[in-house]
């Protein structure tokens, strides 16, 4: 069976529209690999083919009901999950995903208004134990956020939604960030960039330490336990001839 400090690490990326996340994705690799730690970078909805096709019609559809716009988001998950993060992780890869399950807490249960307890269910029944390992929330405040976007020569059929309606993504993103404090760090977006890129890189480079650590100390008592193992006692067999 794979130790858990022999797996890669799952990190994810939320936040509001406008809040930042490309150029946070940038810093997030630079300290992997300035670390030396091989990962692969994905995004949600999407990462397969088949999750893209299904992104597609999520963005670029007129009007989609909020129960289809969560079941093909749990979908599309799924397939992300078997296909890219499950193996990936296996191999000791680390993964960078942009958005991850809690965009559903967020944009279907906040925005939409769908029970929360329904998309507990799918995340018990979909994501399971992949979880991620550290959530990084880029907070703003939807004003300033929307006022940032404005300039995009193209925005997509949840990008158009009203102001109200991200006022409750980031409160369902707080909600998120409440219950789970042991993996969600969250940033202040509406800083300068470089101040948002060097708090993001302190957190990521304490929890590339803290996971290297770990790493270090289990080798450690794994040889400590082989090093103790009583010798194993053979029985003479029968001597020769008989």
């Amino acid at each position: 069976m794979q130790s858990r400090t022999d797996r890669g690490r799952l990190i994810t990326l939320e936040g509001g529209e406008g809040a930042g996340k490309t150029t946070a994705l940038k810093s997030i690799q630079t300290v992997l690999e300035e670390a030396g730690i091989r990962y692969v970078l994905t995004r949600e909805p999407g990462g397969t083919a088949e999750a893209e096709a299904i992104r597609d019609l999520l963005l670029g559809a007129e009007h989609l009901e909020p129960i289809t716009e969560l079941l093909l988001m749990f979908a599309s998950r799924r397939e992300h999950i078997n296909k890219v993060i499950e193996p990936a992780l296996a191999a000791g890869l680390w993964v960078i995903s942009d958005r991850y399950v809690d965009a559903s807490y967020a944009y279907q249960g906040g925005g939409r208004g769908i029970d929360r307890h329904l998309i507990e269910q799918l995340d018990q029944a979909v994501v399971g134990p992949c979880q991620a390992d550290l959530t990084l929330l880029l907070d703003i405040d939807p004003k300033l956020g929307m006022a940032r976007i404005r300039h995009r020569p193209r925005t997509d059929r949840i990008e158009n939604e009203q102001l109200a309606f991200f006022e409750r993504v980031r409160q369902a993103y707080r909600q998120q960030a409440r219950q789970h404090p042991e993996r969600f760090r969250i940033i202040d977006a509406s800083q300068a960039k470089n101040r948002v890129r060097g708090e993001i890189e302190t957190i990521l480079k304490d929890f590339v330490t803290a996971t290297q650590h770990q790493q270090h100390q289990h080798q450690h008592e794994s040889r400590h336990t082989d090093s103790h193992q009583p010798p194993i006692d053979k029985k003479p067999g029968p001597p020769d001839g008989h």
